[in-house]
């Protein structure tokens, strides 16, 4: 079993795509963040269970959790753990630089 760990910059993009959220509909903001928690729980039984990164095809190590309308990239580690290194917007491009701030 792997360990799953919350880096703090994936923990603050979930953070603000909630706070987002939350000006409209404060409950559908919770919603979202339980969901994003539970979805990403299923790595820790199966790492590779995550998608390929469509931006990063060439770095396998990095996978993807979808939670509409979240994308939540996490990175296999040789050690037996997973880190949740960024959460963002499925509309929005992904920034090489965003995976190197907590991992």
């Amino acid at each position: 079993m792997a360990e799953l760990i919350w880096t703090d910059p994936a923990l603050s993009d979930l953070d603000r795509i909630a706070d987002y959220i939350a000006i409209d509909n404060p409950e559908a903001a919770q919603a979202l963040v339980k969901r994003v928690f539970a979805h990403v729980e299923q790595v820790i039984e199966n790492p590779e269970s995550g998608s390929i990164v469509r931006e990063l095809r060439s770095l396998r190590a990095y996978r993807q959790i979808v939670e509409p309308p979240c994308r939540v990239l996490y990175r296999i580690a040789d050690e037996g753990k997973i880190y949740i290194v960024h959460v963002m917007r499925g509309e929005q491009l992904l920034r090489r630089k965003k995976l190197t701030r907590g991992s």
